[in-house]
C-alpha cells in the first residue's frame, strides 16, 4: 500500500500557533488535498554544546508548550533528533512529502541550511512556501525602498517604514480533521525531549524566572498591555538596569524564539497607545520593537554582519586579545562589583536589562578591556535567553562604537552608572553576595574600604573578591586615544578609495 502524501511545516523561530501564516498554509494545503500534516522541529544532538543551559531549558519548555497547543488542534509536534539538512531529505522519502512550509530567517547558518533543503526539495518536486513572519516588516521590502542600501541610522529606518501597512494577525483555531492527522504508531519516536533527555539537571540550575512557551509569552504580553498608563509613559532610559525585579517587560526571549509574534506585539502596542498621549521612539516600547526591526534590516542587507572583517558597516578597530581578562569578564570576576553583578545575573538567569548590557559591553570593548566585540557577542550568544543573531551583532557594534553610534568618548562608568538607580547596591549584594556586608559607601568601590572595614565585612579584596583587573580612570582615557586613532585611519582609507573627480 502506498504512503499517504504529507505536508510538513518546519518550525524554527516560530514556536507558536498565533500569527503563523506558514503553519496555516500547511494546514490549508493538507485539508484541501486530504494529505497528512506533520509539524516538525529539529533538535541537534550536540545542542548543549551550542546553547547555554538557560536558553536550552527555555527552548525545551517552549517545545512542550507548542506540542500541547498543536494537540488541542488535533495534531502534534514531531521532534526529530538531528540536523535538518541530514534528516529532512529522509523524511521527504519516508513520509511521501509533497509540500513544505517554513518561515524566512536571516541567520546565515539557517539560510545556508534552508538553501540546501530547497535544492533537494526542487529535485524531488516538493513545493516550498516560506513566509516572512519573524519581524513586523519584511527587511527586503525596507531595503528595496532605500534602493538596496542599508539604512545606517534609526531615524532613516523609521522614515522608510512609516507608510508600510502592517497586516492584522492571522489566527488558527479550527480543528485539523482526522483525515489529516497522521497515525499514532510513530508517536513515541518523535516525542518532545525532557530536560533530562538533553542533558540538563534542573536541580543544579537556578529558578526558571521566565518559563518558555507561547502560553507564557501571551500571558506576559497581556499583563503588560493591560497597564495602559505604564505602556504610554514607558521610556527606556528611565528604567533601571539594576532593579531586583525587571523594570521592563522581558518579552524579548518570547519574541526571539518566536513564541510571541513581533507583529502581534506591534498591534497590541498600537491598541494600548490609541487615543492616549504616549512616549515616542526611540525610547518608547514601540521604539524598542523598532530597534529590533532596524537591526534585522541591517543584518539582512550586510554581508558578514556578525564579524568585523568584511563587514561594510563596521569600523575596523585593532582590538587586543587577553584571554584572562575575557574569562574574568564572562565569569563576573573583574573586581568591579556592578559589572560582575550583571554578568553573574546573566549566567544565572539568562537575562539582564538592556542598559546593563550597555554597561558590560562598553566595559569589555572601548571602555576598559579593549577586547573585540565579537568575543563579547559569543558569550552573549551562549548565555542570553533572548539571543537573536541580528540584534546581538548590531547591539555589540553599537556599544563598541564600531557602527551606528560613533560618540566613542561617551564611556559608561562601572561605578557611577549603577549608583544612579541603586545607591545602596542592593543589586550587587544579591548577585555578588561576598560583598553583601559592605557599607553602601564602598559597595561600588570595595578596594577603597580600609582593611578593617573589609575584614569586618568578611571579605578582603584580593582574597574573598578579586582586585580590579584594570584602573578605569586611567585605562578608559588610553582607549579613547586608540579609538580616535582607529577612526582617523578608517577615514583615511575611505578617502583613498573614493574616485577622484
Amino acid at each position: 500500500m502506498s504512503q499517504k502524501p504529507t505536508v510538513i511545516h518546519w518550525f524554527r523561530l516560530d514556536l507558536r500557533i498565533h500569527d503563523n501564516l506558514a503553519l496555516r498554509n500547511a494546514i490549508n494545503e493538507a485539508e484541501n488535498r486530504k494529505h497528512l500534516l506533520r509539524p516538525v522541529y529539529f533538535i541537534e544532538p550536540d545542542i548543549k554544546r551550542k546553547v547555554g543551559v538557560n536558553r536550552l531549558r527555555f527552548l525545551i519548555q517552549s517545545l512542550h508548550d507548542l506540542d500541547s497547543s498543536l494537540r488541542q488542534l488535533n495534531s502534534r509536534l514531531y521532534v526529530v533528533k538531528g540536523k535538518a539538512v541530514d534528516n529532512l531529505p529522509k523524511l521527504f522519502d519516508n513520509w511521501a512529502v509533497k509540500y513544505l512550509t517554513s518561515q524566512v530567517d536571516i541567520d546565515p547558518e539557517v539560510v545556508q541550511q534552508h538553501e540546501a533543503i530547497e535544492k533537494i526539495a526542487n529535485e524531488k518536486d516538493i513545493f516550498i512556501n516560506s513566509r516572512v513572519q519573524h519581524t513586523v516588516y519584511d527587511p527586503n521590502i525596507v531595503l528595496k525602498k532605500n534602493n538596496g542600501v542599508v539604512p545606517l541610522t534609526y531615524q532613516k529606518f523609521l522614515s522608510l517604514v512609516n507608510d508600510i501597512q502592517v497586516k492584522e494577525n492571522i489566527q488558527i483555531s479550527k480543528q485539523i480533521s482526522n483525515e489529516c492527522k497522521p497515525p499514532d504508531e510513530t508517536s513515541q519516536d518523535y516525542d518532545v525531549p525532557t530536560l533530562h533527555d538533553v542533558g540538563l539537571d534542573e536541580s543544579s540550575m537556578g529558578p526558571s524566572k521566565f518559563p518558555g512557551g507561547e502560553t507564557e509569552g501571551i500571558k506576559r504580553l497581556n499583563l503588560y498591555m493591560a497597564k495602559k498608563q505604564w505602556v504610554c509613559k514607558f521610556e527606556k532610559p528611565k528604567s533601571s538596569p539594576n532593579s531586583i525585579e525587571p523594570s521592563t517587560t522581558v518579552l524579548s526571549p518570547y519574541i526571539s524564539h518566536g513564541c510571541l509574534s513581533a507583529k502581534h506585539f506591534y498591534h497590541k502596542l498600537k491598541e494600548a497607545e490609541h487615543g492616549m498621549q504616549h512616549s515616542l521612539p526611540p525610547v518608547s516600547l514601540m521604539g524598542q520593537l523598532m530597534w529590533r526591526e532596524f537591526y534585522y534590516t541591517a543584518g539582512t542587507g550586510t554581508e558578514n554582519f556578525d564579524k568585523m572583517v568584511g563587514n561594510s558597516v563596521c569600523t575596523q578597530i585593532p582590538w587586543g586579545r587577553n584571554d584572562e581578562h575575557l574569562k574574568a569578564w564572562a565569569e563576573g570576576r573583574t573586581g568591579y562589583p556592578f559589572v560582575d553583578a550583571i554578568m553573574r545575573q546573566l549566567k544565572q538567569e539568562g537575562w539582564i536589562h538592556h542598559l546593563a548590557r550597555h554597561m558590560v559591553a562598553c566595559f569589555l570593548t572601548r571602555g576598559d578591556l579593549w577586547i573585540s566585540w565579537e568575543e563579547g557577542a559569543k558569550v552573549f550568544e551562549d548565555l542570553l535567553l533572548d539571543y537573536d543573531w541580528s540584534l546581538n551583532a548590531g547591539n555589540w557594534m553599537w556599544l563598541s562604537a564600531s557602527a551606528f553610534f560613533y560618540k566613542y568618548f561617551r564611556v559608561y562608568s562601572p561605578i557611577a552608572f549603577g549608583k544612579k538607580t541603586d545607591k545602596n547596591g542592593l543589586y550587587i549584594r544579591k548577585y555578588v553576595p561576598e560583598l553583601k556586608k559592605y557599607p553602601a559607601e564602598y559597595i561600588y568601590e570595595p578596594w577603597k574600604a580600609p582593611k578593617s572595614v573589609q575584614s569586618a565585612a568578611g571579605c578582603v579584596i584580593g582574597e574573598g573578591y578579586p582586585k580590579r583587573i584594570v584602573d578605569h580612570d586611567t585605562i578608559h582615557k588610553e582607549n579613547m586615544k586608540k579609538m580616535s586613532e582607529a577612526y582617523k585611519k578608517n577615514k583615511e582609507k575611505k578617502s583613498l578609495k573614493r574616485p577622484r573627480s
